[in-house]
């Protein structure tokens, strides 16, 4: 009775992603982690045996231990989110849902303007101060543009209106919108900004504003709009992102580039009751640094109550779809506006504070992630890393989506580790080849296999909201590189579904440093686990997009489905400041 498990799974597909020792400490050289297992035993949220299935019945079922046949199904490590935007998966959830297929069904502005006036008369746009909608992408809609201040007239001229565009680098509001914030034909760009005009001029007039506001032109929108929504959404913002997490498999998640008041509000909602899931908070580093405190964010390897934070995140540029990433080489074709060679801009254009904020990271132990979509930003991070020397965990390149071969060695040499966001291929490759970068150079966007063959463990991420937080979607788009169209981008950087799934395992868990508990099946592991309609390394590689998320245990217990008294986070006392930006 001494060694009866809790629970015992067995009668599946049981992956276990396992590490050799050898391979634990030499890298990435002869890493298997295919190995099978007959069952699972798992005690006081920790699993205690792994292998044939009569062993584990013999051994470790008792009277009170509940025994679980998985029916054939797929057991595999819970998956761990290398980075998201927590409370953004919560607002996806609560403002007008602007997206196109298959996350949506917004096809054209007139679908548009539909989703914001019926979301402005239902239960939560009624009470908002703006009419808010997130997802709309120019790239998909029949008219090829954004949303204009005339156009978002049309759905009102007595609420301001924010339709903010799914890379949430970019947004458009209407006419009161720009009153509300003062932008005017007098009102300069500001750095590391752009407020489109609907035409230019000489100063002291800068031209009309359009109503489209890029970057830092957008960010206040965006944090005026979303202030104005009822407490009572803010409040549950966390919880309910937590929640959609855990339905599409994830037992680890990423509040991303947060404020202080934000990872507050997080850890107020926390101690509340503790979230069913795993939190690991970044602080905006600019925000962190400005702070008269040695550690304003209060760094911990340990969690408590389910959150911890780990470090900061720089933003050093914007959206390659939305054509605000800082590039090396120019755009295919520029956005409205600008002339022939723009290659985009830098969100901190002085090389000096990258340094600086990177430098000071680095001594104080904070894990440092950097929002880096083009290769000129990506220089700059680099170049930043290699004066600052290593630090406790490994920098991180988010995104890194137009990442140069060179690049990628420099990544080698300096320890730093690629998280790209591999479903870039799918909702944006058509617009890649077609507009942002040309068909050569779109090939190699998300470039995993040059990654994969100079030992770098990198890792995969959805950054919802940019994209629902859906698992399998970043397995399928890793193995078959396939467009919205169906074409196939860049083979040559193709992973198998072996290499798919640990990006979004063991991989993302040596990205945490937490590879000693979570990412893979292993006796003293967390009992992290998700249950799927079928193993995606042995399935089809064009039908790894219909595999289902049956099930998620979260340390031994079931967190969805949510059983019927629902486990969910409760309200802190004070809502979260509004600031949500996504760095797709």
């Amino acid at each position: 009775m001494a060694e009866q498990a809790d629970l015992i799974l067995h009668g599946g597909d049981i992956v276990t992603l396992a590490e050799h020792r050898d391979e634990r400490e030499h890298g990435n050289e002869r890493r298997h982690g295919d190995e099978r297992g007959e069952a699972v035993a798992v005690k006081d949220g920790t699993v205690v045996f792994v292998g044939p299935e009569q062993e584990a019945l013999e051994r470790w079922r008792g009277p009170h231990t509940v025994v679980r046949d998985l029916g054939g199904r797929a057991l595999l490590p819970g998956f761990i989110d290398a980075h998201g935007h927590l409370g953004g998966i919560g607002l996806q959830a609560v403002i007008a849902n602007l997206l196109a297929d298959p996350d949506g069904d917004v096809t054209d502005l007139a679908s548009l303007k539909d989703k914001l006036r019926s979301w402005a008369a239902g239960p939560v746009g009624a009470d908002s101060e703006w009419i808010i909608g997130f997802g709309y992408d120019d790239a998909t809609l029949t008219e090829g543009r954004h949303p204009t201040r005339d156009d978002l007239d049309e759905v009102s001229t007595e609420r301001p209106v924010l339709a903010i565009h799914q890379s949430f680098h970019l947004g458009a509001v209407n006419s009161l919108g720009l009153k509300r914030l003062r932008y005017s034909a007098a009102t300069p760009d500001p750095e590391g900004g752009v407020i489109r005009r609907r035409e230019l001029a000489v100063p002291p007039s800068y031209g009309e504003p359009d109503g489209v506001l890029e970057e830092k032109a957008f960010t206040p929108a965006s944090d005026l709009a979303l202030a104005g929504l009822p407490e009572r959404e803010l409040l549950m913002l966390f919880a309910t992102g937590a929640a959609t997490a855990a339905s599409f498999g994830f037992t680890t998640v990423q509040e991303g580039g947060t404020t202080l008041a934000n990872l507050k509000a997080l850890r107020d909602t926390a101690a509340a009751v503790p979230f069913p899931i795993d939190v690991v908070a970044y602080v905006k580093a600019d925000e962190a640094m400005s702070s008269a405190l040695d550690d304003p964010i209060g760094v911990s390897d340990t969690y408590k109550n389910g959150v911890r934070a780990a470090g900061v995140k720089l933003v050093l540029d914007g959206s390659p779809q939305g054509r605000t990433a800082w590039l090396s080489k120019p755009y295919l074709k520029p956005p409205a506006g600008q002339p022939e060679g723009y290659c985009g801009y830098p969100a901190v254009p002085d090389d000096a504070v990258v340094a600086k904020q990177v430098g000071t990271a680095v001594e104080r132990g904070w894990q440092v992630l950097a929002h880096v979509n083009g290769d000129a930003a990506i220089d700059q991070f680099v170049n930043a890393v290699a004066a600052a020397g290593p630090g406790r965990r490994p920098t991180v390149a988010i995104h890194a989506q137009t990442a140069r071969e060179d690049q990628i060695d420099e990544f080698a040499r300096l320890g730093i580790l690629p998280s790209f966001f591999s479903m870039h291929t799918y909702y944006w490759g058509d617009w890649y080849r077609g507009t942002v970068l040309g068909e050569e150079r779109a090939q190699d966007i998300s470039p995993a296999r040059w990654a994969l063959d100079r030992g770098l463990r990198y890792t995969s991420h959805h950054d919802a909201p940019v994209a629902l937080p859906n698992s399998i979607a970043v397995l399928s788009s890793q193995v078959t590189r396939r467009t919205r169209s169906g074409h196939l981008l860049g083979p040559h950087q193709r992973v198998s579904a072996l290499e798919a799934v640990r990006a979004i395992t063991i991989n993302a868990a040596h990205q945490y440093g937490e590879q000693d508990r979570k990412g893979s099946i292993e006796v003293g592991k967390l009992a992290d686990l998700v249950v799927l309609s079928e193993n995606p390394l042995t399935a089809d590689p064009e039908r790894i997009r219909d595999i289902e998320v049956i099930e998620t245990i979260k340390a031994g217990t079931t967190v969805h489905p949510p059983a019927p008294a629902g486990r969910t986070g409760a309200a802190p006392s004070t809502a979260p400041t509004p600031h949500w930006g996504c760095s797709c």
